[in-house]
């Protein structure tokens, strides 16, 4: 069913236009519209309700059943103005024509899922989207948003008002967690720009805390599937490799990606030739903090230690601490290197091991 909301702004716009009192009621009665509306009419709806009449007069006021697929939906109760009757019906009528553009988006939307999902062939996916009106001659990217699954109903409706007024986005649930969203753009800055966009409406608006991620774009309907796989694999090497990225790009991945593709195997004989034991397990946190701090600031001890609030002999004592663990160096750049790439192996062993 079409988001309230919708149908309020309706009649809302209908009611400053036309000067009659509009108001809307649901299935059973209830006013959707709570600024307007009496006790009589509310009596009145309900007398409708139980009525087979498609519409009926009392007194000044109109009332009106409003159908979706030939089944009453919602009621209408029209009142006052120049000529509340006539205002009723075509306020039936644009409600009406919402529910049945609500109906073909929903269409558009199950269609748009079964191209991510692989569930059609490349004819089918042409024909169908002939028959949808959906046009392929555009670039379009796959958008695919994680939350907690508790939030993941409100991060929905969040994004259905934010694209309610535009037809050229497509909304969908592919499990618990994560929602893509199908969208059009022009280039590599308008799709990072969108993805950003994404997240801070979900962060700021609905306060959801969000990841968002992005596959390349393409001008083909039947590769749309392969833009959605590319932003499901930057989900999961950003949750494991940039936990703290909000917006992921498949084509900013670098070295995690990399490693993500390794088999484990592999991995653990990477950290074997490099360390004689577990060094991760002997490093607390404050030393990884150091050390994280350290590469993000190209090695440059002065402003590392600025940023800990640490004296820079401090700082060169842990340093050399790390050394005597470790075996390197990490003021030296191919020893902080082959470090780095060791912290992201353990990592991702770390969060992928069964």
């Amino acid at each position: 069913m079409i988001n309230s909301r919708i149908l309020t702004k309706a009649i809302q716009q209908l009611q400053d236009i036309t000067g009659t009192v509009l108001t809307l009621y649901g299935k059973n009665g209830s006013r959707i519209t709570r600024d307007t509306g009496t006790d009589e009419e509310d009596n009145s709806v309900r007398e409708l309700i139980r009525s087979a009449a498609d519409s009926m007069t009392i007194g000044s006021t109109t009332y009106l059943k409003v159908y979706d697929d030939d089944m009453p939906v919602y009621y209408l109760a029209a009142a006052g103005g120049q000529n509340p009757e006539i205002t009723g019906r075509i306020a039936v009528s644009e409600l009406q024509n919402l529910l049945s553009l609500s109906h073909e988006r929903m269409d558009r939307n199950h269609f748009i899922q079964n191209v991510l999902l692989d569930n059609l062939l490349a004819p089918d996916i042409h024909s169908e989207a002939k028959k949808l009106k959906i046009r392929e001659d555009v670039n379009r990217i796959v958008y695919l948003t994680e939350t907690d699954e508790k939030d993941t109903d409100l991060a929905l409706q969040t994004l259905k008002a934010m694209y309610a007024a535009t037809g050229n986005e497509f909304l969908t649930i592919v499990d618990a967690s994560h929602i893509a969203v199908v969208s059009e753009i022009s280039g590599p800055e308008d799709a990072a720009k969108t993805a950003h966009t994404l997240s801070d409406m979900l962060n700021a608006e609905a306060m959801i805390q969000v990841r968002v991620a992005y596959g390349l774009p393409t001008n083909l309907l039947d590769h749309l599937s392969q833009s959605y796989k590319e932003a499901q694999l930057a989900i999961e090497v950003g949750r494991i490799f940039y936990p703290d990225l909000h917006v992921i790009s498949y084509g900013k991945l670098g070295i995690g990606r990399l490693i993500f593709q390794l088999p484990h195997s592999l991995c653990e004989l990477f950290l074997r030739e490099t360390f004689d034991h577990d060094v991760f397990a002997e490093l607390d946190e404050e030393t990884l903090t150091t050390i994280r701090q350290f590469f993000d600031n190209n090695l440059n001890i002065s402003e590392t230690a600025r940023q800990l609030y640490i004296h820079r002999n401090t700082l060169v004592y842990r340093i050399e601490k790390l050394q005597k663990t470790t075996g390197l160096d990490i003021r030296r750049f191919d020893e902080a290197m082959t470090f780095k790439i060791a912290m992201m192996v353990n990592n991702y062993l770390k969060n992928t091991q069964k």
